[in-house]
């Protein structure tokens, strides 16, 4: 005769591994290759995002295509710092960018912005954006750690582009890139 006890307990332990480990996997491997949530901390990318704003960041267009100028993506966090940073591109390799009169200009050229509320106030020399690397800049310059504080993100620091805001429910919606 069998135990009853036993023979449930292992057959709801199976199940249970059969099931969660499975789900565990491909949560695991979404996460890691596809998509992940992150949430803005922070007033540095203000007007467009907000503090506790809730985003998912896809992490599959990188590989098969460069940043491209206004795309707003989430970095591995510079030297200095352990939560990872949501900023707008703005230098693309081969770009010299500069900062001056309250402007940013790109080769030479003024840089079109209409998602900031506020001039770029101070200055920032001429600078090449090496290949593989962007230059980035929050939307709020005045409360932004960015490009100009630590320098150009290499496209191996690049986590994923911001894709969709999920939170709060009324600003639901996909990421809108310039």
């Amino acid at each position: 005769m069998t135990d009853q006890p036993e023979q449930k307990s292992k057959s709801w332990l199976r199940e249970l591994i059969e099931s969660v480990l499975p789900a565990l996997v491909i949560v695991l491997v979404v996460n890691l290759f596809l998509a992940q949530a992150t949430r803005v901390e922070g007033q540095s990318m203000e007007p467009s995002l907000h503090n506790n704003e809730r985003l998912i960041i896809e992490k599959l267009t990188y590989r098969f295509r460069d940043p491209e100028r206004g795309d707003i993506i989430v970095i591995r966090p510079p030297r200095h710092t352990t939560v990872p940073l949501i900023k707008r591109v703005i230098g693309l390799p081969g770009d010299l960018v500069e900062i001056k009169l309250n402007q940013v200009y790109v080769n030479g050229e003024p840089l079109e912005e209409s998602y900031l509320e506020q001039p770029t106030l101070g200055s920032m020399p001429e600078s090449l954006v090496p290949e593989g690397h962007v230059l980035v800049l929050g939307d709020n310059r005045r409360a932004s750690n960015d490009s100009r504080s630590f320098g150009m993100v290499s496209y191996e620091d690049i986590i994923g582009r911001a894709w969709l805001r999920y939170w709060p429910p009324e600003q639901f919606g996909l990421m809108e890139h310039q």
